[in-house]
């Protein structure tokens, strides 16, 4: 059996999701969680063949689930399951480590053949999300170079933090995101908070506000 966590913040989608998998006679769902948080804690908890995970959602966004589980859960394979498809969504999950991405206008037998495969340690990917990737690769931007952790960092400067809040959100000092900072304007080739954000709107890295 494969044994299936779904994380999803809205009660109807894993209620639908439940139903389309345990008609299937070898794919079991041993557990469900609505955020991040509780999403690292069934993980850890269940052990599951797979996760099928929601990239929006409360206390913390997908990809930062994707790694929390993967750290709680080495052996678990993370689905990534949204109506999201930016760079910066795509890259972000795959450089935590999710071993697929579907959108949520899959259809039935694409999920469930999605999940069987990421069983078998295969990389499932949509389409549209393959050809995007494969685009980045022919097509690389200096922001590609970025940590997922430099990104977050620049995200919240995006949001318009000081660097005192950002450490207070993602639980480190101030001298540690003034380091993030110092490095992703080496790498973007910028000198100013301003112009590394603006560079990695500009790479799709992040959301334009």
């Amino acid at each position: 059996m494969i044994r299936v966590i779904l994380v999803d913040d809205h009660p109807v989608v894993r209620a639908g999701l439940a139903g389309i998998l345990q008609a299937e006679p070898d794919v079991e769902v041993v557990g469900e969680a609505a955020s991040a948080t509780e999403a690292v804690t069934v993980a850890r908890a269940q052990a599951p063949d797979v996760v099928l995970m929601d990239l929006r959602m409360p206390g913390g966004d997908g990809v930062m689930a994707t790694a929390g589980v993967l750290e709680a859960a080495p052996s678990t394979r993370v689905v990534v399951l949204t109506t999201y498809e930016s760079d910066a969504d795509i890259l972000g999950a795959v450089e935590a480590g999710a071993a697929g991405y579907l959108l949520k206008d899959a259809s039935r037998a694409e999920l469930v053949a999605a999940i069987r495969a990421a069983a078998r340690g295969e990389t499932v990917l949509a389409p549209s999300v393959a050809t995007r990737l494969v685009d980045r690769m022919r097509h690389p931007h200096p922001a590609d170079s970025l940590s997922p952790r430099e990104v977050e960092v620049l995200r919240l400067v995006a949001r318009g933090l000081s660097n005192a809040e950002i450490g207070r959100e993602l639980y480190i000092s101030e001298a540690t995101v003034k380091t993030h900072l110092l490095r992703s304007f080496t790498k973007l080739g910028v000198s100013d908070r301003t112009a590394a954000v603006t560079s990695a709107i500009a790479a799709g890295l992040l959301a334009a506000s």
